[in-house]
Order: C-alpha cells, then structure tokens, then sequence
C-alpha cells in the first residue's frame, strides 16, 4: 500500500513528536494530579510509537531502494 507523501510527513510528525511528548505529559501530570494508571498508559503509548516508528521505517527504506532501482523492484 502506497500512502501520500503529506500522510506520511503527518504520521512521521505524529511518531517523533506527538505521541513522545504526550506520553512525557501524562507521566509528568500523573504525579501532580494522581491520574490513574500512569505507567500503563505511558507503555501504551510508547508501545504503539514504537510500532509505527518501525513501519514508516520500513516503508521510507521501500520507497528510497524502489526509487533508487528505478521502480524496479
């Protein structure tokens, strides 16, 4: 499945800041507040970046050999 060059800037945007930055501001407001399951929720988190961090590697490294093999492949 080929996804648009703007999703991709979108979801790479999402992996390496977004979803970081949200998993460091539960954790931080968590001991402030005593919001519930603050461990859980941050592995959840980094879990699913983990996951898409690894498929849009997976999908830039396709694209950049498809390009270089001239489509080839």
């Amino acid at each position: 499945m080929k996804i648009s060059n703007k999703l991709y800037d979108i979801l790479k945007w999402v992996v390496i800041i977004v979803l970081p930055a949200m998993a460091t501001l539960y954790k931080a407001l968590s001991a402030v507040w005593a919001w519930p399951y603050a461990n859980e929720v941050v592995t959840t988190i980094t879990a699913a970046d983990t996951f898409l961090g690894a498929v849009l590697c997976i999908s830039a490294a396709t694209y950049n050999y498809n390009k270089e093999d001239g489509g080839n492949a």
